[in-house]
């Protein structure tokens, strides 16, 4: 499920159910949730305000507010996805505390709006890009799931299996790729045009495709770190211009479903690297925040040229409570066991 590039168990995850000759308001009854997105049948304001089961309204204004996006609702243009895109990967984390709070993690629509919108908490990447699809659906847009392979750096390779969700949005004829789900240094902070080999400038850094017989690869220009004397020095600091693999996908388009078995293994096998690490990354107008385990980074993009500043502080118990709330805007409702095993082999989380 998850995203942060590089993790060896890192990352991850539609299509609507045929339309149907019965009573509409029968067949509403029936289905789920996000197949009544956009439905002829509904004004514009019904179409983004769904009930469902006893949770009550999934509502997309409430969305909105969570992520304090207040502009038009009713372009679906390249302009609106840009801006509502940078605001929600800077205000929903990428996390997953909930495996190291007792709490499971459930793929559906429903969970998932109440978990990110109503308790303000964050997601991994199945969760994440989830809820943007649902959001982007009910605005209108053309958007569909793919499914990605984050590259294994210990391996020196792809992982064999999808284990990354992204999005791929339609507009005018044109396609860009939309991933709210991958956090730390390698969350984009604007959809990326499909369009292999141009290298796309962001704050974040330089971002490009480059495909090859039908398989597409994402990677990352780094920039070099700079660590003041007085924060703990990085295990590995990037070179000027490296090029850092993220992962591969196709444009074959998949359903959540797909993807149901890996958010049950990625919380239940000692193997992955989120058993073995409590991550929470946060975009900032300037960077990136996050914590993993009892290390806190804050790195400030382009600090100097072509330099990012990065500090990290080692938290006490005591203070990775009022962290998680001053620094993420989260209040978790059970208690969490921080972890954060050595010694894996390189990853992203470990290069934030």
């Amino acid at each position: 499920m998850t995203s942060l590039a590089g993790m060896s168990s890192s990352q991850l995850l539609m299509s609507l159910v045929p339309g149907s000759k019965r009573d509409p308001g029968a067949l509403r009854a029936e289905l789920p949730v996000q197949t009544l997105l956009g439905t002829s049948e509904q004004s514009d304001t019904e179409s983004l305000t769904l009930t469902h089961g006893l949770r009550g309204k999934m509502n997309i204004q409430e969305y909105f507010s969570r992520i304090s996006y207040d502009g038009s609702r009713k372009d679906a243009n390249l302009e609106t996805l840009t801006v509502i895109f940078q605001h929600h990967v800077q205000a929903i984390p990428f996390e997953n505390l909930s495996m190291h709070c007792g709490e499971s993690i459930d793929l559906d629509l429903e969970s998932i709006y109440n978990k990110i919108v109503r308790k303000k908490r964050g997601g991994w990447c199945l969760e994440n890009n989830y809820l943007l699809f649902w959001a982007l659906r009910g605005m209108g847009y053309d958007v569909s799931i793919l499914g990605g392979n984050s590259y294994d750096p210990a391996e020196k390779a792809y992982t064999p299996d999808i284990n990354h969700i992204l999005l791929k949005v339609v507009i005018n004829g044109s396609s860009y790729i939309v991933d709210s789900g991958f956090g730390g240094t390698y969350q984009t902070w604007q959809p990326m045009m499909l369009i292999s080999g141009k290298d796309q400038p962001q704050i974040p850094g330089i971002f490009r495709f480059t495909e090859d017989n039908g398989i597409w690869y994402f990677e990352k220009i780094k920039r070099k770190h700079y660590i003041p004397e007085q924060s703990v020095p990085l295990a590995d600091t990037p070179e000027t211009g490296e090029i850092r693999k993220i992962y591969s996908f196709t444009l074959e388009p998949r359903h959540i479903n797909d993807f149901q078995e890996l958010n049950a293994y990625l919380q239940t096998s000692p193997d992955t690297l989120f058993q073995k690490k409590s991550i929470c990354t946060l975009q900032t107008a300037q960077g990136v925040r996050a914590l993993v385990g009892w290390t806190f980074t804050e790195m400030k993009y382009n600090y100097m040229e072509d330099m990012d500043l990065v500090e990290i502080t080692t938290l006490t118990d005591e203070e990775i409570e009022k962290t998680l709330k001053d620094k993420f805007n989260i209040t978790l409702e059970n208690k969490l066991l921080p972890v954060n095993v050595r010694g894996l082999p390189p990853n992203l989380v470990d290069m934030i």
